[in-house]
């Protein structure tokens, strides 16, 4: 092998193993700690409109972090860090792919297991099934999944945290499940089983413009682990004492805002068989809002969810 070829994988190998020393450190730190009084703490502490405390939360934060692409928002200057956090891009910064038969990324996110739903469970990591009646709480809806499509898309602090229709869609309904605040980073999901099923989320039922059944995660993790949703006045969080079931019944245009994290998390997006993944779409692939995930096949099935989507649990 060619010298220069041999320097750039020793190259690779450093960075990877920084990478993991890193989120092996971070893993132990934040779930070590107190986790619902840290992310309390932390979510009071990052909305302090202090131009000291916000330069040094911001300058703290990028030592840990890959670049915030800042240059990407609709502003540069934030009164907070959590105003960092919650940032929008500038209306250009995300095309959405325009074709009725693609499914897009409904965020930015590093791609993580994707695959089909098989005897009512899918992969957290490698030899770490989970049970996606338990994590949606809802033994119908997890029946109708079967042998869907499901995608795990991990929002990095860094990231954009805003998710979107990834499709045509009327938003019908969304669950909120209080849970823990687990960190969701790789070193936790190889580490810890069932860890989304543990953690706070919100199930978000959806019926695409073809007449079929999306359900779409969302998973809070430690830290802010907050949860707002555009349309909802209350903000899903570990203090919500509200309804646990939410009626919508929301209008969406591929690329529409749903809503957003207060920190960075994860989403997992489950399909009809009949779709798909991309060409390209593999296991580490950082993706934009926006770019190709699914395609839409002729064997999809019309109409299949929508009276399972619109019966209570």
């Amino acid at each position: 092998m060619p010298r220069r070829r041999q320097d750039s994988l020793s190259g690779e190998t450093r960075t990877l193993d920084k990478r993991s020393i890193a989120e092996r450190l971070n893993f132990l730190v934040t779930n070590r700690l107190p986790r619902r009084w840290l992310t309390l703490f932390m979510g009071r502490f990052s909305r302090i409109e202090n131009p000291i405390v916000r330069d040094l939360s911001i300058g703290f934060w990028k030592l840990f972090v890959d670049d915030l692409r800042l240059f990407e928002a609709k502003r540069t200057s934030f009164r907070s860090l959590h105003d960092c956090f919650v940032r929008e891009l500038r209306d250009d910064a995300r095309p959405v792919d325009p074709d009725p038969a693609i499914v897009t990324s409904p965020c930015d996110a590093v791609i993580g297991e994707f695959g089909t739903v098989v005897e009512g469970q899918v992969l957290q990591a490698k030899g770490f099934p989970y049970s996606i009646a338990e994590l949606l709480g809802n033994e119908r809806t997890a029946a109708a999944l079967e042998g869907a499509r499901f995608v795990t898309l991990r929002l990095k602090s860094s990231m954009y945290h805003h998710f979107h229709a990834p499709c045509d869609a009327r938003l019908v309904d969304l669950t909120y499940i209080s849970g823990d605040t687990w960190n969701v980073n790789p070193a936790a999901l190889k580490t810890l089983e069932r860890l989304y099923c543990r953690n706070e989320r919100a199930v978000l039922n959806l019926v695409s413009a073809h007449g079929e059944r999306l359900t779409m995660v969302a998973v809070a993790a430690i830290l802010v682990a907050s949860m707002r949703f555009k349309g909802l006045d209350v903000r899903l969080d570990l203090r919500y004492d509200g309804p646990k079931r939410i009626r919508v019944d929301r209008e969406l245009t591929k690329g529409d805002e749903i809503g957003w994290f207060e920190h960075g998390s994860t989403l997992i997006l489950f399909l009809p068989a009949g779709h798909e993944p991309c060409a390209g779409i593999t296991r580490g692939l950082t993706i934009r809002m926006g770019r190709p995930l699914f395609v839409r096949t002729k064997d999809a099935e019309p109409g299949r969810a929508r009276n399972i989507v619109d019966t209570p649990a």
